[in-house]
């Protein structure tokens, strides 16, 4: 029992010391790079300055360690001149500087105080709502722009990014509502075509008049998703010939639209024209070499005629290029 005690404290000693050493060497490289130059002029003024409000030092320091790709130092000095003097343009800074350096959860913290210290400022709130969607957590997003919109409702926005985040949260009839809103209040083509995408996912054809005003104000002709989006309605209502046209105008614009040739192949595919779906999907992974859904689809020709091993293939390398392409797992595993 002694002989196993001893053991685990020379080990706890070992590890306490390889810790002390990794934080010295830590330490020391630190220092050298706050020596160097562009930092080395604020580093020394630092020095001199002590026992002084040095919030100003600090701020400009992290500024130009951010500048210089030293993003965990400059999140250092951010934290202290926050902690020495906190004003919105420090929060705004240490908030992003902390999101770079992946700590999310520290970062909604300090904005959600940073909320409460300075309420006027829209900033912080378009900032924390942004940092709950990429953390996943889209009912506390949009919990923030019900909050803006509590004092502001006709902020077009804050509709336009709660209306992205409903939809993103499963709640499409919601998201419509404030997107036609938004687009009411501010026609941007942005809020328009979010919209239109919307409505054609659900084979409503309030997306048609949406997208032609678009394309009625293109004087470059060069947009393609109001095509883009009026041929995804008129599949979803199982228009495929006025689809397939739609598709085809993405095509003529841009050559190299992929999914323009996805869509008008799964046009084709539910008509039962394989040999031309299959030239579409073909088209797919001509001008994108890494696109799954293309190799799916021509899987899926190849099985609906009968060629099931030149299936296997392409579905092999589907699912070879995105591993959670389940329906090619699927396919795979019963034709197997």
């Amino acid at each position: 029992m002694w002989k196993n005690l001893l053991v685990l404290f020379c080990w706890a000693a070992f590890c306490l010391a390889a810790c002390k050493g990794n934080r010295d060497k830590q330490e020391e490289v630190r220092e050298a790079i706050l020596k160097q130059q562009p930092f080395a002029p604020l580093t020394d003024s630092l020095d001199r300055q002590k026992g002084k409000d040095r919030s100003g030092l600090y701020f400009r320091r992290a500024e130009l360690l951010s500048q210089n790709d030293q993003h965990e130092l400059a999140t250092e000095d951010y934290g202290k001149a926050w902690n020495l003097r906190p004003d919105p343009t420090t929060g705004v800074r240490y908030a992003s500087s902390l999101t770079i350096t992946g700590q999310a959860g520290k970062a909604i913290r300090l904005l959600e105080d940073c909320r409460k210290r300075f309420p006027e400022d829209p900033a912080f709130a378009a900032m924390l709502a942004d940092l709950f969607a990429q953390s996943g957590r889209f009912s506390d997003a949009i919990r923030v722009y019900d909050d803006i919109l509590s004092t502001d409702s006709l902020n077009p926005d804050a509709l336009y990014e709660r209306g992205l985040l409903l939809e993103k949260n499963g709640d499409t009839a919601s998201a419509i509502r404030s997107l036609k809103k938004a687009f009411g209040l501010q026609h941007l083509n942005t809020y328009g075509l979010e919209l239109a995408h919307l409505y054609a996912e659900q084979g409503d054809e309030s997306a048609l008049p949406i997208c032609d005003d678009i394309l009625r104000k293109d004087s470059a002709r060069d947009m393609l998703d109001p095509f883009f989006i009026k041929g995804i309605y008129y599949s979803n209502t199982a228009q495929y010939k006025k689809a397939i046209v739609q598709f085809d105008s993405c095509v003529g614009r841009d050559w190299k639209f992929p999914d323009a040739y996805l869509e008008k192949g799964i046009a084709l595919f539910k008509q039962k024209q394989y040999g031309k779906a299959l030239e579409s999907f073909q088209m797919t992974v001509k001008v994108s070499e890494t696109y799954a859904d293309g190799y799916f689809w021509i899987g899926r020709c190849y099985e609906a005629t009968g060629r099931d091993q030149q299936a296997l293939a392409y579905y092999r390398q589907a699912l070879a290029l995105d591993k959670t392409f389940s329906e090619a797992a699927e396919r795979i595993k019963r034709l197997q």
